[in-house]
């Protein structure tokens, strides 16, 4: 066993950062009273939540009227594309790419919405979303694309994407599933021309149960969530001040913090890849970036990689047992692991894809995490080795 945890599953949920714990505690120390009440302790707490909203805002490039707190990531999407579908007609489709979160892949496919193509690096194929929106002629309620994939880290071209959808589908809502970006691109920026934006916290350091749906002034969205005026009548319920508050530190950290920590994780990124490379040589392939390409399209801390001639499922069991904590794009379904649809839509094959492995970095990890994560993977894959042939 390892004498200490190596922590790689930051892209899965992240540890708690500092400001937001103590954000958190405070807050809930404090503010224990319902803030749509109308007493003393009420109004304070509502304070609290009106000084999130701003912080919040401020970090994605928002409005404060334009944020909508939720509790995560999966509600902030369910509320984008379900909410969009709700106010149109039958005929309205939403339309994604086959690389999506399954937060937003799954409402999408459930309404018989159109899925779209992306290519080997995991990106959207523009001229794909561009032939979907021409034959659906202004039926399309919204089109969805994610920022960062949460499995491979591909990197989404948001402006080009807007470009495309605000020129052939102009009544469309345009929606980003941001959830795995903030730690990795300027969102304000890049979705300046979105309408919705879905955001959450225990990606970026603060509770999970946290999230955000920005929702850009004047678009109208059927709420999931009713029996309550509150968020402005989009999302009833009574609302998380302590998770606000906590999110609201946690998110100005992340971006005052981003470009630094961009530049320290993907040294650290690049090197557990050339590491892990020098030990198994061919074996190993990095999903999203194909042969001869580099890996500028793909997020700082996230290293998605294939290990040809073993299952991940078993070499997890080995790295865990060493003290790596880590994760494979798959999921176990009736005792069988099938790949996972993200890798498939890449035109991964199935008999790579069984071998994938997620390692992501964030906000804790240093190189030592890397050294001896390198060391563990490389053995634990030759244990695999010795095994199969004995």
């Amino acid at each position: 066993m390892s004498e200490r945890e190596v922590y790689l599953d930051h892209a899965a949920s992240t540890p708690l950062r500092a400001v937001a714990r103590d954000a958190w505690l405070a807050a809930a120390d404090r503010h224990h009273a319902n803030p749509t009440g109308s007493h003393l302790a009420a109004r304070e707490a509502r304070r609290a939540l009106d000084r999130a909203r701003e912080q919040v805002a401020a970090a994605l490039g928002a409005r404060p009227g334009e944020i909508v707190f939720t509790s995560g990531g999966s509600e902030a999407d369910n509320m984008a594309v379900r909410g969009a579908l709700g106010l149109r007609g039958p005929d309205a489709v939403a339309v994604t790419t086959e690389a999506e979160h399954h937060a937003v892949h799954d409402p999408v496919e459930r309404s018989g919405g159109v899925m779209v193509g992306v290519d080997r690096r995991g990106i959207v194929d523009l001229d794909a979303l561009a032939e979907v929106l021409r034959a659906r002629d202004g039926n399309v309620a919204v089109v969805s694309v994610i920022a960062v994939n949460n499995e491979t880290g591909s990197i989404t071209p948001l402006r080009e994407v807007a470009g495309v959808v605000r020129e052939l589908a102009p009544v469309a809502l345009l929606h980003t599933d941001a959830v795995q970006a903030v730690n990795w691109i300027d969102v304000a920026a890049e979705t300046a021309d979105y309408d919705l934006v879905s955001v959450t916290g225990h990606k970026v350091g603060s509770p999970v149960g946290t999230g955000v749906l920005v929702v850009r002034d004047g678009v109208e969205l059927d709420p999931l969530i009713v029996g309550g005026g509150q968020e402005r009548g989009r999302r009833a319920g009574t609302p998380d001040v302590a998770g606000a508050v906590s999110l609201a530190a946690a998110l100005t950290e992340t971006v005052e913090q981003r470009e630094g920590s961009v530049e320290r994780l993907r040294v650290l990124r690049d090197a557990l890849i050339d590491g892990l490379a020098d030990r198994l040589g061919d074996r190993l392939t990095v999903s999203a970036a194909p042969c001869g390409s580099d890996r500028g399209h793909i997020a700082a801390g996230i290293a998605n990689v294939c290990i040809t001639g073993v299952q991940s499922e078993a070499l997890l069991f080995l790295i865990d047992a060493a003290g790596v904590r880590a994760s494979a794009a798959s999921s176990c379904s009736s005792g069988a692991q099938d790949p996972s649809h993200v890798l498939a839509a890449m035109g991964v094959p199935r008999e790579v894809a069984l071998g994938s492995l997620r390692l992501s970095l964030g906000h804790t990890s240093a190189a030592s995490d890397v050294e001896q994560a390198v060391e563990v993977i490389a053995e634990s894959v030759a244990r695999l080795d010795r095994f199969d042939g004995g």
